[in-house]
């Protein structure tokens, strides 16, 4: 099995990109199934086949220990790792190629907590992560710098295979989509178009992000994906299966 994790900020569309390769790849005769490992999620746009909320109940967890939604969903990620296990058991009666992970909404409950990386080896070796840049922060130059340092900082804690993908492509007209991959392919216009924004202490902020990041060789491929035209699945695949399978597409 192929784990697949979709991270991003909230609203950055990782449910929606969870199921929607999902129904690219059954439509290419490929086996994959979903997990949602998100208890605080009220709703999803699709059913998935492993849910975390059959086993863990936010709510329940407020309940119990007095806590608001935020400290909740804290135990509730304590208490999956201590149930991984028992999710485990339940992924591999299914026996499919690839398992679609959609991570918790609030990233840094998943991103920045221990309990993630106990959870990632258990499940699986063959593991890689989809970092999802949200369209609308994308658009400025300091928002697309916070982003690369929220994919780095991630990639670094859990040194997996990576893909950056920019979520919801089709709500950008071409303009903004060929400024956002020019800043991924060529730095240096990033950078001169930080440097152009409107003078604030989030400019200079970006500008001194943007030369540790590139010292650090972070930049790298960003995919445009679109649940809505299914653009862009084919290379989330390709890239996968470069990985895992040196290229090599699965047997359908």
């Amino acid at each position: 099995m192929i784990f697949l994790y979709f991270v991003g900020t909230a609203g950055s569309g990782k449910s929606t990109l969870t199921y929607s390769f999902q129904q690219w790849m059954n439509l290419q005769g490929y086996d994959a199934i979903t997990a949602n490992l998100d208890p605080g999620a009220e709703k999803l746009n699709y059913a998935p086949d492993v849910d975390i909320r059959e086993i863990i109940s936010l709510r329940k967890v407020m309940d119990e220990y007095g806590l608001g939604p935020n400290g909740a969903q804290i135990v509730c990620a304590d208490m999956l790792a201590l149930k991984i296990n028992e999710i485990k058991e339940i992924v591999d009666g299914f026996d499919s190629d690839y398992v679609l992970i959609d991570t918790p909404g609030q990233m840094e409950i998943f991103a920045f907590r221990e309990t993630s990386r106990v959870i990632i080896d258990i499940l699986g070796p063959d593991s890689a992560m989809a970092f999802l840049f949200d369209p609308f922060l994308s658009k400025t130059p300091s928002g697309f710098i916070s982003q690369i340092m929220l994919s780095a900082t991630t990639q670094f804690r859990f040194h997996l295979p990576f893909i950056n993908v920019l979520s919801k492509s089709d709500l950008l007209d071409e303009t903004e989509k060929s400024r956002i991959i020019s800043w991924v392919k060529q730095p240096e216009d990033l950078l001169n178009d930080a440097i152009h924004e409107n003078p604030s202490m989030e400019k200079q902020l970006s500008i001194e992000l943007f030369r540790v990041l590139e010292s650090l060789g972070v930049y790298k491929m960003l995919t445009p994906v679109s649940s809505e035209t299914m653009t862009g699945m084919e290379d989330i695949y390709n890239l996968v299966q470069q990985v895992f399978m040196g290229g090599e597409d699965l047997e359908k």
